[in-house]
């Protein structure tokens, strides 16, 4: 462990805490597994690391390829809930914990799982029973981003996700023949909210039955609660904004900082520095950090939406506008036409935000306004701006030099702004997720 970074093994104080948490309990025996999609690898390697890395005893390997890795471990608890599911009931094991399973594994960049590793590494973590902790906490996360995508399919009606059908849409089908239309998209609905919290349970045994130190095991339960509560409220008032027509910018920007920013970036920046066990200056900074560019990854998420590629993004563009979100996106456009007096664009922006069956020209048209009404490029700006700030503050504690670069490499990734882009850029980089996850 480097003496460059600072640590505190007592009760960490930082603004990333929360009180009350419950301990855990012991880790299950260990066994190997072989990931079944291997990731290019976080230093380009040609070859995916020894599966022992994937359980800590090598951080070096790991480095190498930290997504291998998390795939590893993530597909050995997978393996061992769905054997658990079926020995509860074949039917729920295979119609229900299988899809939670394969979602999952299906899952992009592993984005989440990657901060956590790296903010681990930045601080100095690398003995075993801290990696071994990290990449299980990484795999816990992707089961909550599973949870959190399958339940906003429901909640938005998408009928795509990652270019296949939606979870809810799956099931419909697969019960259209023998139960009719109305009652497989119910039972749809259903599953799809069991599989939400199906997920949502199993990330929480993970984190559970993961092995650390009682303090360690404290500030990792209190942040990962945190996580989970600002999802949810995020989420509801998403939809209350969308249900109301409630749009102002300070309010998009809240719910955009609890929906996504947080449990995308901050809070796995703060569980990997949780780990190391890594002092306030260091915590500090991470969560800094997170907190900015958390922020700009769901604003240019709200770009992708309206101007996105679906082949990119893997949904429909536009869901926003037709669902009415209430994005930072449209309520700049709204207070920009309010205050211009800009009657065509006011108009438009009332009659079509928020319309299911709005038309492709229809919506043209609202992108149109978004442009006109310097929206996108205010977007753009505030996304840049959010970028350089949070690596600014990554710069402020001595962090670990080749982890914290891993670490810039991700930030600049997530918040879809280019190492050499100007300040602002007229093209929407896709960063792959959608729905604000």
């Amino acid at each position: 462990m480097s003496s460059t970074v600072a640590k505190d093994h007592r009760a960490d104080r930082s603004p990333c805490a929360h009180p009350t948490a419950e301990q855990v309990s012991p880790a299950p025996a260990r066994r190997t597994a072989e990931g079944t999609d291997r990731g290019r690898g976080d230093h380009q390697r040609a070859s995916p690391p020894d599966t022992r890395s994937a359980y800590g005893e090598d951080p070096r390997a790991v480095d190498a390829d930290v997504t291998h890795a998390v795939r590893s471990v993530l597909g050995d608890l997978l393996d061992q809930r769905l054997a658990a599911a079926e020995a509860v009931d074949p039917l729920f094991g295979e119609e229900l914990a299988a899809r939670v399973a394969g979602f999952t594994r299906s899952g992009g960049g592993l984005g989440r799982s990657r901060l956590v590793w790296w903010a681990l590494r930045a601080c100095g973590g690398a003995e075993p029973w801290r990696t071994h902790a990290a990449l299980r906490i990484g795999a816990a996360l992707e089961l909550i981003q599973t949870c959190a995508l399958v339940h906003d399919d429901v909640m938005d009606g998408a009928r795509l996700r990652r270019g296949r059908p939606s979870l809810h849409v799956d099931v419909a089908a697969q019960y259209a023949a023998a139960c009719g239309a109305r009652r497989g998209e119910r039972l749809g609905e259903a599953a799809a909210i069991l599989a939400g919290d199906l997920a949502l349970a199993w990330a929480d045994d993970v984190v559970a039955d993961t092995e650390m130190p009682r303090p360690t095991a404290r500030h990792v339960r209190d942040l990962w609660s945190a996580l989970r509560m600002e999802m949810v409220a995020g989420q509801y008032l998403d939809v209350q904004g969308e249900a109301t027509s409630a749009r102002s910018p300070a309010r998009a920007i809240r719910a955009a900082r609890l929906k996504s920013a947080r449990y995308s970036v901050e809070r796995p920046l703060a569980l990997g520095a949780a780990l190391a066990d890594a002092g306030p200056a260091a915590t500090r900074a991470l969560c800094s950090a997170g907190g900015c560019v958390g922020l700009a990854f769901q604003l240019r998420d709200d770009l992708l939406d309206a101007f996105g590629d679906p082949r990119d993004t893997g949904k429909p563009a536009g869901g926003d506008i037709r669902g009415g979100k209430p994005t930072y996106l449209a309520a700049v456009a709204q207070v920009r036409a309010d205050t211009s007096g800009d009657r065509h664009a006011q108009d438009l922006l009332r009659d079509t935000l928020g319309r299911a069956d709005a038309s492709d020209a229809e919506l043209a048209a609202v992108r149109e306004v978004f442009v006109s009404t310097g929206a996108r490029d205010t977007v753009e700006e505030k996304i840049h701006r959010l970028m350089v700030q949070g690596v600014r503050h990554l710069d402020t504690a001595a962090l670990e030099p080749e982890p914290t670069r891993q670490l810039r490499m991700l930030l600049r990734s997530a918040s879809g702004v280019a190492a050499d882009a100007a300040p602002l850029s007229r093209s929407v980089p896709t960063t792959g997720e959608g729905a604000g996850r």
